[in-house]
């Protein structure tokens, strides 16, 4: 007698991962947008240097949900620009000036090897969307403020690393693009040199300028003298900016030489 047939174990479904993965990409596109509002917020300080908040505090202030959040808090804090401690929760990492000078030698050396590959590697649709920022910050740059030069800054920089094509160096050199926009909004909205972007759109037009046309030599040329000019803001930044705008922590300690007698000052 032949034995009872068993019955067959149940398939997963071969569709199953296609299912699973529009909800996959929806998650990275959400950390990669509250990532990216994040960034914005510790760019202009709204989120001020040296702050504590709590990861449900951060989600109200960026409207995201636990896990966006999370991922984004655990990218940024790789980036050093925010640190989590288990008992304090999300501290806004303090701007060091002293590192980020030190910082901008790297950041300086690597523009340098992505604008050469960028001028070397460049196809056409990328040079012509080049040109085509070129001639908006020729015709725009002497009204725009801060907060549109740094969309526009963030396209070029995202279009220099696309013609580079080297994925390597886009990792260390996004953080230090936002460390060094940060450095740009305190310089230009901080202290007494706030009133003209012209220096940083005249320098941004000559770097595309140079790689849009192919002039290696030129290009890294115009890199290095954007550089400088960044260099230039540490000391206005030094002379001109309360030490509490960056570390809000400092707010709590009382300054003794506030409290001396304007005769003894």
């Amino acid at each position: 007698m032949a034995s009872p047939s068993r019955p067959r174990p149940q398939l997963v479904a071969a569709n199953a991962p296609a299912e699973e993965a529009p909800r996959r990409r929806s998650q990275v596109n959400l950390s990669d947008q509250a990532y990216e509002r994040i960034e914005e917020l510790l760019i202009c300080c709204e989120l001020r240097p040296g702050r504590f908040l709590a990861t449900h505090d951060l989600q109200a202030l960026v409207g995201f949900g636990r896990t966006p959040v999370h991922q984004a808090v655990s990218r940024l804090a790789a980036d050093t620009l925010l640190i989590v401690t288990p008992r304090h929760g999300i501290q806004i990492a303090p701007i060091d000036l002293t590192r980020e000078r030190v910082l901008l030698r790297l950041r300086r050396d690597i523009e340098r090897f992505v604008i050469r590959l960028a001028t070397e590697r460049s196809g056409a649709s990328q040079r012509n969307q080049m040109l085509h920022i070129r001639r908006q910050l020729i015709e725009h740059g002497a009204e725009m403020t801060i907060e549109q030069f740094n969309l526009i800054d963030r396209r070029i920089d995202q279009l220099f690393l696309a013609a580079a094509n080297e994925p390597f160096v886009e990792s260390t050199l996004r953080p230090l693009h936002t460390i060094f926009r940060r450095i740009g909004w305190i310089y230009h909205m901080q202290t007494a040199h706030s009133v003209k972007l012209q220096r940083t759109v005249d320098g941004h037009i000559a770097v595309i300028d140079a790689v849009a046309k192919g002039q290696v030599d030129t290009a890294i040329a115009a890199s290095d003298d954007l550089m400088d000019f960044v260099e230039s803001m540490f000391d206005v930044l030094e002379r001109e900016v309360a030490p509490a705008l960056l570390d809000c922590s400092l707010d709590s300690f009382d300054d003794p030489f506030l409290r001396l007698p304007a005769s003894a000052k």
